[in-house]
């Protein structure tokens, strides 16, 4: 799966983070989300949680 933050969309909010710890981490010193494992999505499953609960849907996931 291909997972993609919008950064010019990113409020830097913490939720995806705060959903799916293993995929998303929020960058302090960009105030952003960055993907640091898009292969976790495979099996902990929060993925899409993380997506829809994005506020300002700045997260996308395309499968491969």
């Amino acid at each position: 799966m291909n997972v993609i933050v919008d950064q010019d969309i990113c409020i830097g909010c913490g939720t995806c983070e705060e959903i799916c710890p293993a995929v998303f981490h929020l960058d302090e010193m960009i105030g952003k989300a960055q993907v640091i494992d898009a292969d976790a999505c495979e099996f902990v499953g929060c993925c899409e949680a993380a997506e829809e609960n994005c506020p300002v849907e700045a997260i996308t996931l395309e499968n491969e």
